[in-house]
């Protein structure tokens, strides 16, 4: 297949759909304010694959936050050699966080269990003022109780993110009172062989495509 190369910013607008106002899809640069450049297959556009290739693999973030049971959790150190999958979102979320996190949880649960024990599956909080560890905890079980739920201090959970060209906004009441979180919509799949940000799934990856590409994520193989 005919590849050709792009940069971050226009690769992700090209293929994110912008959710509703509660999960405001985005993107941005690294936080240098380089250009981030990866590889994107000529029909990763809305309609083709779910996925982009990102060459080169973004470094995983050097985050240390809190986990659902109040301990801290240091992203590199516990998911060193695994395979990973990273996504930053809110459980406030009314439709793209949970519908994303179902469709992982779902397609993971079509693993060997072996397999299902290598993966690792973390949800970063972009709302840390209401999703305490209890709040992402309750939540998260519904879900996958073996899923990871992160919070902590908003400024480090938006360096990461950034980190992986994904832009968030701090939370904001609108005039109703209601609290938003406008947060990029992607999920970075991280290779247990490199520990790099391999894979960048947008807004459309269905339950289908988790199901055909976890088995090769599992291995730190391109779907």
């Amino acid at each position: 297949m005919r590849k050709k190369t792009l940069p971050l910013t226009t690769a992700l607008l090209a293929s994110a759909v912008l959710a509703l106002s509660a999960c405001g899809s985005g993107s941005g640069d690294d936080g240098s304010g380089k250009p981030v450049t990866v590889q994107a297959d000529s029909d990763s556009s809305s309609g083709g694959r779910s996925f982009t290739v990102l060459d080169p693999p973004f470094d995983k973030p050097d985050l240390s936050l809190t986990d659902t049971h109040g301990k801290k959790y240091d992203l590199r150190a516990e998911t060193k050699g695994r395979p990973t999958l990273l996504y930053f979102g809110y459980t406030h979320c009314p439709d793209i966080c949970p519908l994303t996190m179902s469709n992982i949880a779902v397609a993971k649960k079509q693993l060997p269990k072996a397999e299902q024990d290598k993966l690792r599956v973390v949800f970063v909080t972009t709302d840390p003022e209401r999703d305490t560890p209890a709040a992402l905890g309750s939540w998260l079980r519904q879900q996958d109780p073996d899923f990871v739920g992160l919070t902590g201090q908003f400024p480090a959970i938006q360096r990461a993110a950034r980190s992986l060209g994904i832009s968030i906004d701090p939370p904001k009441k609108e005039k109703d009172g209601t609290v938003v979180s406008t947060h990029g919509t992607q999920v970075v799949a991280f290779s247990p062989k490199t520990d790099g940000g391999y894979l960048l799934y947008h807004e459309n990856a269905t339950v289908d495509d988790y199901t055909k590409d976890l088995p090769k994520i599992v291995r730190g193989e391109r779907p």
